[in-house]
């Protein structure tokens, strides 16, 4: 699994992880696994496998480290 520090969340139900520089990968809340969308905080470490989605890279089974 990759890792990563959520850079950015949203009230929409999604957010960013940035995996290192300038580069971030989307993630939305139904790839949470043991953790809520409410419970999550900007700049907390978490692993996750890199997937595909309809517009690009996605993160799935994100988790906190």
């Amino acid at each position: 699994m990759a890792e990563g520090t959520i850079k950015r969340l949203t009230n929409k139900g999604f957010g960013f992880i940035n995996i290192g520089g300038d580069k971030d990968i989307f993630f939305h809340s139904s790839d949470l696994e043991g953790v809520s969308y409410e419970e999550l905080q900007e700049g907390q470490r978490v692993s996750f496998n890199e997937g595909r989605g309809p517009k690009g890279p996605r993160a799935e089974n994100v988790q906190l480290v």
